[in-house]
């Protein structure tokens, strides 16, 4: 199948081909011809499957054919909704690569950045709006920006949106667009909670799913590596350095995890940047696309800041910390082994993480191949520590916010 069978116009073709692409991904073979007939759907697919063309290109083609209901001013038509900065940026960089030939307009708002010249932007009239929740709802606090004429609406990656505690945002939000409207709600997971939403939120929903729930990426090859806790950084920097890698992602549970293992990998002759909701939003793009370029060999990331990453052949993901929470192993090493390309995730796991390794392993319903790496051999006469005793993150169970003032803790991370 190619992309002119799914019914796309000619403008929106020829943006496609520019790209180099011909073949549409399952989930664009899917949801494109869905979304084109003006249905809702639910759709789960992870990140790396195609699925931000998925919307994009059916959202440009059903704004560019429908007549605008507004003549005289330009009201924001489509809202896509995404939990962190790094998607945002994403997602709109995709509407501006697809809608290239086409009449619309689009912008990007979201926090960590000066809002004034986004207000610019939004008074000279708006189409596609990317947003953030929380940058989103300072907007209409301020009053400046209208949703009331909004047509369709897309919350992608909806459950990492949940689990950073946004749901009390997301119902603000919706109270503010019309009632008629189309619905697009795409979740790596569906938990209890983006189940309620979608019932909610969804009018008779087409069920889209093209990977088994919390499956990794079938291209991603997994290997842990037991070691002592003190002995991580040693361990990660040998293999850093003895096999050649040159670009690798690196996850941390903390932003001060994340500053530290960055500064020791400099201090170790390893070039190496961090990203986390603490560094300001330049300071966050310029690490990125310095990792990209291949001026930084490594990137320490904490969770949220990672999620949505797009990372072209990224060939190694590292758990230097497992996450207390046993589906986010599954977004880690979802950023390597994408788009047909081979990749590796290598667990450093010491004896304080081997309840968290067997809920992954529990999720995953397999062992995952463990290999000593020589010189590396952990102490048998070290005891386990509580991992909250060494200054890390809630365990899985309590990490969703209880309120909004610590949903909005959460969500700068």
């Amino acid at each position: 199948m190619s992309f002119d069978t799914l019914g796309l116009s000619a403008e929106l073709l020829r943006a496609v081909a520019d790209q180099g692409y011909s073949e549409p991904t399952p989930v664009q073979r899917q949801a494109i011809p869905v979304i084109l007939q003006g249905r809702d759907i639910l759709a789960g697919a992870q990140t790396g499957t195609g699925k931000t063309a998925g919307f994009t290109l059916p959202l440009l083609q059903c704004l560019s054919t429908r007549p605008r209901q507004h003549q005289g001013r330009r009201p924001v038509r489509a809202l896509i909704l995404t939990p962190t900065r790094e998607l945002a940026a994403q997602v709109g960089e995709s509407v501006n690569t697809y809608g290239r030939h086409l009449p619309l307009t689009s912008t990007v708002i979201f926090g960590g950045v000066k809002i004034n010249p986004q207000i610019q932007q939004l008074r000279r009239g708006v189409d596609i709006l990317v947003a953030t929740p929380g940058r989103l709802l300072d907007h209409v606090s301020q009053k400046t920006l209208d949703l009331s004429a909004v047509e369709i609406l897309v919350l992608d990656e909806a459950d990492r949106m949940l689990d950073m505690g946004f749901l009390p945002d997301i119902r603000r939000i919706l109270a503010l667009l019309p009632q008629r409207r189309q619905n697009l709600l795409f979740s790596a997971t569906y938990s209890n909670d983006i189940r309620r939403l979608a019932d909610k939120l969804l009018d008779a929903p087409v069920q889209i799913e093209v990977a088994r729930r919390n499956t990794p990426a079938e291209r991603v090859s997994q290997l842990i590596h037991p070691v002592d806790r003190e002995r991580k950084r040693e361990l990660l920097s040998f293999m850093v350095g003895a096999q050649d890698w040159r670009q690798v992602l690196v996850f941390t549970r903390t932003k001060h995890g994340a500053n530290r293992l960055s500064r020791q990998l400099e201090q170790d002759g390893i070039s190496s940047a961090a990203i986390h909701g603490n560094k300001s939003q330049g300071a966050r793009t310029r690490a990125l696309a310095d990792f990209k370029r291949g001026e930084v060999r490594v990137l320490v990331a904490t969770d949220i800041a990672a999620r949505g990453l797009d990372i072209d052949q990224l060939p190694h993901v590292v758990n230097y910390e497992l996450p207390n929470v046993p589906e986010d192993y599954v977004h880690r090493i979802g950023r390597t082994g994408r788009a047909g390309n081979e990749g590796q995730a290598v667990s450093l796991v010491c004896v304080d993480e081997h309840k968290l390794l067997g809920d992954i392993e529990r999720l995953l319903k397999r062992n995952l191949p463990r290999t000593v790496i020589p010189g590396y051999e952990p102490d048998p006469s070290i005891r386990a520590e509580p991992i909250l005793r060494r200054g890390n993150a809630r365990p899985g169970n309590q990490a969703r916010p209880r309120n909004r003032r610590q949903g909005q803790v959460l969500r700068r991370a």
